[in-house]
């Protein structure tokens, strides 16, 4: 059935192994992060097949059905009312709020489960964290969890790029080991766990420029796409093309290039517009911004051009591609890494998995 996603799972498999040598060959663990395909099943056993130290998630809902002897670590700071979850179902978790301990705290007691705590630093990205200059505020939260029976102030982390844009480098880094330094002393406790963040910390770990100190990363992008997300580029050696999207012409006609009539806004409250470039033959793919994005696709076939979509539909050119496109017919797109995000959450895309 189409629209689908096919998986290559030997590409797949060939960038977790290629990541987790690399982060173990510089001594440091790693993290495989599943939230982009949202935990699926036979990702998760391919996981578990590789020598990666941790699964990690940003969801409950996701860690809750992760089947796995690795520990699970929660990404996502928790809120007040996830603590019950947090404790049953992660190993680890990052957390930046004291009331959240707390309540951790009261949890991991109840249920008589000891629990690791990574306590998230904010160096500048402006995400999630304590900001890195209030250190009076990190060592309360570290001594919050060092008083706290059944949790472990496992380490530090931090995360660069998801939200400001800012990239790794030697300076921020070295303030988090700086910071990890300055928690061992005021605490007494080894803090072994720095995380250095996530693939955008890849391009510094190829090159050997990682601060002495850091001891872990969290990598979703590189391996899922083989990219390092400093540069947005694909690493020598990884595989960009494990994921596919694959979908069928519903509809195939020549129609104008130009829509008629009076313009006004589209479905999702844009003004657009559109170049009169004569007679298209258009085809319409049963895929739309319900599913996944259309500027997360890139056609795979030549002469194939994006034009668009609405909730439900994919619209492509085909004008200037082979003549012998029928009704029905498979047209197949590589993915970027939000299309491979929103097709996962999407439950209308079939997944299919090739070994």
């Amino acid at each position: 059935m189409y629209p689908r996603v096919i998986v290559d799972m030997k590409k797949l498999k060939h960038n977790m192994d290629a990541i987790t040598a690399m982060c173990h060959q510089q001594g440091l663990s790693v993290a495989l992060v599943t939230k982009c395909v949202c935990a699926a099943e036979p990702i998760v056993e391919l996981i578990n097949s590789t020598q990666a130290d941790f699964i990690a998630d940003s969801r409950l809902l996701n860690l809750k059905r992760i089947k796995t002897d690795k520990p699970k670590y929660l990404l996502r700071i928790a809120q007040p009312c996830e603590a019950e979850e947090v404790i049953e179902y992660c190993d680890i978790s990052q957390q930046s709020e004291l009331m959240t301990i707390r309540l951790l705290a009261e949890q991991a007691e109840l249920q008589d489960k000891p629990h690791k705590i990574v306590l998230m630093v904010d160096l500048g990205d402006l995400r999630e964290g304590v900001f890195y200059k209030n250190r009076d505020e990190l060592k309360t939260l570290a001594l919050a969890v060092k008083d706290a029976k059944m949790l472990e102030l496992f380490g530090i982390g931090v995360n660069l790029t998801c939200f400001g844009g800012i990239i790794p480098d030697e300076d921020n880094l070295n303030e988090l080991v700086s910071i990890a330094k300055w928690l061992r002393s005021e605490t007494g406790l080894s803090i072994p766990f720095v995380s250095g963040g996530n693939s955008s910390s890849l391009l510094m770990l190829k090159k050997g420029k990682l601060p002495k100190g850091i001891t872990n990363l969290r990598i979703g992008e590189g391996y899922l796409l083989g990219n390092e997300t400093d540069t947005c580029s694909r690493m020598e050696g990884f595989y960009g093309d494990a994921f596919t999207f694959e979908a069928s012409i519903a509809e195939l006609k020549r129609k104008p290039s130009k829509p008629i009539g009076r313009s006004g806004y589209n479905a999702f409250g844009e003004e657009v517009s559109f170049e009169d470039r004569g007679e298209m033959l258009r085809a319409i793919l049963a895929a739309g911004r319900q599913d996944i994005p259309f500027d997360g696709l890139s056609p795979l076939e030549e002469g194939v051009e994006i034009l668009g979509s609405s909730s439900d539909h994919l619209i492509v050119n085909l004008t200037n591609a082979r003549s012998d496109f029928a009704v029905g017919d498979v047209l197949r797109f590589n993915m970027n890494y939000v299309a491979v995000l929103d097709a996962y959450t999407s439950e209308f895309i079939e997944k299919d998995y090739i070994y």
